[in-house]
């Protein structure tokens, strides 16, 4: 556990009923004072001295002398959760969470191609992972349709509500990405519930002194980029849709990124975080690796006393460190992480709040230019750069007012971003997340397998394997639809008795109606079944089931979105049980061969 973990937990759990007269634990200082303050500030300068602390605490003078900023010392810890799944509080917040989504829109900034990935297509068509081929536009769209039907049954009157998708879309990506939902019929969405927006380009800047530059390829034309993410904003302010929105009830917009095939793992949770604990923004993150590069949640003071919450890019946190008196900059402290969690480019927004920011704005995020140069002198750019702003630093221009905090996950549960080809992940520091499409997958494979362990079942430990030059755990490849489980109670509710699957083993499961008791898997079982058919089964199920084999990422003859992962599927053999009738259907059946 980080310390900002520790904090936020201790403090997150203090019984404000149970407050003391400070007598025995309060050093003669703040004794003095402990009537100016609340029960919980109380409670948490008891931890800060429990902590051994106290020294903060030494310099306060009298009650009646800067009692303001005495009670403002308390704010400095930024507001948040920090949840562990499976636990009491994770599962509260997850319920409250489903209540919540139907009164949500969703938000996909997806205006990049893969090449960055060594992948050609458009990032949302590359599978989140090959054991279905399930790319993650239909992952990210059946998600959403499984918060939907949860989230209005539980609605007084079982509420029929559509809940909107946006999909922030540029000149790379926008006709690509109209045709993977139109071919794919909208993979089981309403044609009106999504809406495309796209993104303008900017001009590119050649050198330090902003000269414009020109396209390589047609030296009578500018040369332009992306502006970034942040330009999410001011599109929503600009088509009218938040207003639609607030006027249909909505109350919550959340914000994500194209390429996280865990994302939704952990938004039922947030979303009910944000709606407890009233949040205009909250930010999801996880325990962060010093350095690693992902941006930190960190809390700034200015000078004149202002603070915000805000997320600080993995390349400038460690510099703004070391330049504030942190003299070793970023670094893990003794729970092996950063005291920063890091910043997953997940945002929940209330949505009236974020209305009348826009207003006030129009969308309009600050800019900055981020330059790579061609060596350590610092004078020539390696490739021409542009203005950028970024979709997480909405909090930036937030009146002190505003309720800015963040929800902690587990990394395993939440977090598998895809951003590196092959060559850069091989290169990572060891010990440091590889990013890659052969890392996404397998995340994949080991949060389904730990949620697995988590209602009871006996998973065997994963084995090491190298793929692409990345050692990697490989656990066993366990999918299911998000119309299967989507909670934790949903996982407990349908997975039960004695379950055991084997390392080797592949188990896939599709339909809403689909329980499973006293499961034995050593091999590859399949279950797929229409809504309609309510199915029971107590398989034991062995066979040579499918293996995985190394693929070399530079041979050409391999379709790209395999080859980038250094792995294919060989199906050797599988149980496949398909249910495509209405009916009630129980079974229990030995397959062994």
């Amino acid at each position: 556990m980080t310390t900002v973990e520790s904090t936020i937990k201790t403090f997150s759990s203090l019984n404000v009923d149970e407050v003391d007269d400070g007598e025995g634990w309060a050093s003669p200082p703040l004794a003095k004072n402990l009537g100016l303050l609340s029960a919980n500030q109380i409670e948490l300068a008891r931890m800060l001295i429990e902590e051994a602390q106290q020294h903060l605490f030494a310099h306060w003078p009298e009650p009646g002398i800067d009692d303001e900023k005495k009670k403002s010392f308390f704010d400095q810890v930024p507001a948040g959760e920090v949840l562990s799944f499976g636990e009491e509080n994770f599962i509260k917040f997850e319920e409250a969470g489903i209540r919540e989504a139907c009164d949500a829109a969703f938000v996909l900034v997806a205006g990049g191609l893969g090449e960055r990935l060594g992948y050609g297509g458009i990032k949302l068509a590359l599978p989140s992972e090959t054991t279905t081929g399930t790319c993650f536009l239909q992952l990210y769209v059946e998600s959403i349709l499984a918060l939907q039907e949860a989230s209005c049954k539980q609605k007084e009157g079982n509420v029929d509500r559509h809940i909107p998708l946006v999909i922030m879309t540029s000149d790379d990506t926008h006709s690509r990405t109209q045709e993977l939902l139109e071919s794919n019929a909208y993979f089981g969405m309403k044609s009106n519930q999504v809406h495309l927006l796209k993104q303008e380009k900017v001009a590119c800047l050649a050198d330090a002194d902003a000269n414009l530059a020109l396209d390589p390829s047609e030296k009578y034309k500018i040369q332009t980029k992306p502006h970034g993410h942040g330009d999410v904003h001011a599109l929503l302010y600009s088509s009218g849709l938040l207003h639609k929105w607030q006027n249909s009830g909505l109350k919550w917009v959340l914000f994500f990124q194209d390429t996280n095939g865990l994302l939704f793992k952990g938004i039922p949770a947030s979303l009910g975080v944000s709606a407890s604990k009233d949040f205009h923004v909250n930010s999801l993150a996880v325990p962060r690796k010093a350095k690693e590069a992902i941006g930190g949640i960190a809390q700034l003071t200015h000078e004149d006393g202002r603070r915000m919450v805000i997320n600080v890019e993995y390349n400038q946190l460690d510099p703004l460190l070391r330049a504030t008196g942190h003299v070793d900059g970023d670094v893990n402290d003794e729970t092996g992480y950063s005291p920063y969690p890091g910043n997953i480019n997940q945002l929940i927004l209330r949505l009236g709040p974020y209305i009348e920011e826009l207003s006030r704005t129009k969308g309009a995020i600050t800019e900055f230019v981020n330059p790579k140069y061609k060596d350590s002198s610092k004078t020539s750019f390696k490739s021409s750069t542009r203005l950028e702003c970024m979709m997480q630093d909405y909090p930036r221009t937030l009146l002190p007012s505003a309720r800015v905090g963040f929800t902690v996950m587990d990394t395993w549960l939440a977090y598998a971003p895809v951003k590196n080809n092959p060559e850069d992940a091989a290169k990572v520091p060891k010990g440091n997340p590889y990013h890659s499409a052969t890392s996404g997958e397998m995340a994949i494979y080991r949060a389904h397998s730990r949620i697995l362990r988590k209602v009871g079942a006996k998973i065997e430990d994963p084995q090491m394997g190298v793929f692409n030059g990345q050692e990697v755990e490989i656990w066993p490849r366990i999918v299911w639809s998000p119309r299967w489980a989507l909670t934790f109670s949903d996982v407990k509710n349908k997975l039960t008795g004695n379950c055991e699957i084997s390392q080797k083993s592949t188990m896939v499961v599709k339909g809403a109606n689909i329980h499973i008791n006293d499961l034995s898997l050593d091999g590859a079982l399949i279950v797929n079944a229409i809504d309609q058919a309510e199915v029971k089964l107590s398989p034991h199920v062995q066979n040579d089931g499918w293996m995985f084999e190394p693929v070399d990422y530079k041979d050409n003859s391999t379709p790209e979105e395999i080859r980038i992962r250094g792995f294919a599927i060989k199906k050797n053999d599988q149980t496949i049980l398909n249910y495509d009738q209405p009916g009630k259907y129980c079974v229990q059946f030995h397959s062994v061969r």
